[in-house]
């Protein structure tokens, strides 16, 4: 019997299953694809959150061999603007990087943790009562485990299954995206580009390096097979419809369509089976955020299933999952909502787009805007306190290295800086740091093992308190 299956090895699945082996939880991880994906090749965008987050696991230098960095502008809609000035990261970059690679980096460090992965494993049932989860495999087999999280995709069969509704707007617009190279000369595409661009907010026509381009094009008509991938040749029809030429686009390295269907899972938890990623979440890919969307859920999860699993977790734990993310999935659809619409070619829109345009000329409309895209806005409601509970521990400065190398082990942490607080009886949960010399303008901080301040003050009993609402009875 497994601690916990997970279906789906995608990054979310893949993170997951990594944040369950730091607390030795035993974990299967089931794919149904029986190879890795390599013929597709998109890049994907991780964003400043997420980049700090592979950097408290240790795993950021690995992706950094792989990607390209680009500073954190025009996030938003795609509205022309600089990265504001001082973001508070070490990592205020987003890194371009394959998707095939961030996946195949993610399951190698499953894998090295002992995760076990099973490709070819659908799922087609399941099943679950008080002490456990039942998982019915395509070919008949029958697998059992304390939970089972669906990390499956945006068709999810574990959703599906459980009967969880899954609200919001079908696709009405379809979009295609690649990356290929042109027999047009530079100067031509440039110019009609520009043209084209004074009335399609989506179409986009860029240079990627080495005489490829980066190809965003609006289709007439919405596909009626969503896992279907465009040609070349769907292309060349479509940008001869909006920029009355194809480019004489060729050689495409990569081909993919995606719609604007957005929709949220009414419940992110039913029972002892759990949703994460695109099973839980799905809308338009405007600013980048979905692959980083279910990163974080898993970071979130992982450390609270393991401790319903370890036996020390608070009753509540658990729920907090749904309870934060599910907010915060609201909000990237909203904001994807907004950008989609910022994209209208109709007269209201281009009028909007204007004076949004306008808005995000002011610095502190455009840091508003970038924190939100990046994740570096979140605030988890975790009661009242200082303004930095809830949000994200910055990587400050001790005496001796940085705290988010401190996090590597997926334990909490109390940063001390007055020398009279310990951790006491949650010392086999969360780790003390007494450092005076630490760059933090408080006395201390509970940081949990996402990287989120639960507490923030300098009384003992306090801080036990907290231990003991987020790590169980001590």
């Amino acid at each position: 019997m497994f601690d916990v299956i997970i279906a789906g090895c995608g990054p979310t699945g893949a993170v997951l299953a990594s944040e369950l082996r730091l607390h030795d939880v035993r974990v299967l991880v089931l794919e149904k694809e029986p190879e890795p994906t390599s013929s597709f090749v998109r890049v994907v965008s991780l964003h400043v959150r997420s980049l700090e987050v592979l950097a408290m696991r240790g795993l950021l230098d690995r992706f950094l061999e792989h990607g390209r960095r680009r500073p954190a502008a025009g996030l938003f809609a795609a509205i022309p603007a600089p990265a504001p000035e001082g973001l508070d990261s070490e990592h205020d970059h987003l890194l371009g990087i394959p998707q095939p690679v961030v996946e195949r980096l993610l399951e190698e460090h499953a894998l090295a943790l002992g995760a076990e992965v099973r490709r070819g494993g659908a799922v087609t049932g399941v099943e679950q009562d008080d002490e456990g989860v039942t998982v019915t495999l395509a070919g008949g087999e029958r697998l059992r485990s304390r939970y089972l999280v669906g990390c499956d995709g945006a068709r999810s069969t574990v959703r599906k299954l459980l009967g969880v509704g899954f609200p919001g707007e079908p696709s009405r617009n379809d979009t295609l995206m690649g990356e290929m190279a042109a027999s047009a000369a530079p100067e031509e595409i440039a110019a009609r580009v520009a043209e084209v661009r004074r009335t399609s907010g989506v179409f986009s026509f860029g240079p990627f390096g080495e005489g490829i381009y980066r190809v965003v094009v609006p289709c007439a008509a919405v596909s009626e097979d969503r896992a279907e991938p465009p040609t070349v040749d769907d292309f060349r029809r479509e940008l001869r419809a909006v920029a009355g030429t194809d480019f004489g686009v060729h050689s495409p390295r990569w081909l993919s369509r995606f719609g604007d269907a957005t929709r949220l899972a009414d419940r992110y938890r039913v029972g002892r089976v759990l949703l994460a990623g695109d099973a839980a979440h799905v809308h338009p890919p405007a600013g980048g955020q979905g692959l980083n969307l279910g990163l974080q859920d898993a970071v979130n999860l992982g450390w609270k299933l393991a401790a319903q699993v370890r036996g020390w977790a608070p009753a509540t734990l658990l729920d907090t999952y749904h309870a934060e993310r599910h907010p915060v999935a609201a909000d990237v659809l909203d904001n994807t909502r907004a950008q989609v619409a910022l994209h209208s070619p109709e007269p209201g829109a281009r009028a909007l787009r204007r004076l949004v345009t306008e808005l995000v000329g002011f610095e502190e409309v455009n840091r508003h805007l970038t924190e939100k895209i990046t994740g570096l806005g979140i605030r988890y409601d975790l009661g009242s306190g200082h303004d930095l509970v809830g949000r994200r521990m910055p990587d400050v400065a001790l005496e001796e290295g940085r705290l988010h190398e401190r996090l590597r082990a997926g334990r909490g942490l109390v940063l001390d800086r007055t020398g009279r607080l310990a951790a006491g009886a949650w010392r086999n949960r969360v780790d003390l740091v007494t450092d005076p010399a630490a760059e933090l303008d408080l006395p201390a901080v509970l940081v949990r093992p996402d990287g989120y301040v639960a507490w923030a003050g300098e009384l003992q009993q306090d801080l036990d308190d907290h231990l003991a609402r987020w790590f169980g009875a001590a």
